[in-house]
């Protein structure tokens, strides 16, 4: 321990009712005024001897009125942070959890096998129109069909599909 925090040490002990009111006159109560005079204690016993300190005591009040007007700060701080009001009882999760994510995955895979039961052509045209999303003409004019073919092929898809998605969740 440092000259410095040993002469401090007791001159703290012997002002510590007068470092509390000091304290709980800045912080505004007595537990965080508590808070700040034992970090004072804490903050003294590490106080080092260069530069030597004359007037010990005046420097134990300047050291208690920071701590004091620095827990005022973080307390308000913490207040903008954390003081928003009540929070939600459920906090969702930007990620699905494991289980939705194996549901979904399972729902991909009947849905692929679903594809690959219908007609090449049905296929191609649903592939083009609803998963890459090209325009009905665009569609047509690639497979050489007519708008009311592509309208059709897609229509046979998606029923077909929904009605194994339907039969795979019944079964």
């Amino acid at each position: 321990m440092s000259s410095n925090a040993s002469a401090l040490t007791p001159l703290l002990l012997t002002e510590r009712r007068s470092l509390l009111r000091l304290a709980q006159r800045i912080v505004g109560n007595a537990p965080a005024a508590e808070d700040v005079t034992q970090s004072l204690w804490f903050r003294v016993q590490r106080v080092e001897d260069d530069p030597p300190i004359l007037n010990k005591k005046a420097f134990l009040y300047r050291l208690a009125t920071n701590l004091a007007t620095d827990h005022v700060r973080a307390a308000a701080r913490h207040g903008k942070l954390f003081d928003g009001g009540e929070l939600p009882l459920e906090v969702t999760a930007d990620t699905p959890s494991a289980e939705t994510r194996m549901v979904d995955r399972e729902r991909l895979q009947r849905l692929e096998a679903a594809l690959e039961e219908l007609p090449l052509r049905c296929r191609q045209v649903f592939t083009l129109r609803r998963i890459d999303g090209l325009p009905a003409q665009e569609v047509a004019e690639r497979l050489g069909i007519t708008l009311n073919a592509v309208a059709k092929h897609v229509r046979i898809a998606v029923r077909h599909c929904h009605a194994r998605l339907q039969d795979d969740t019944d079964a």
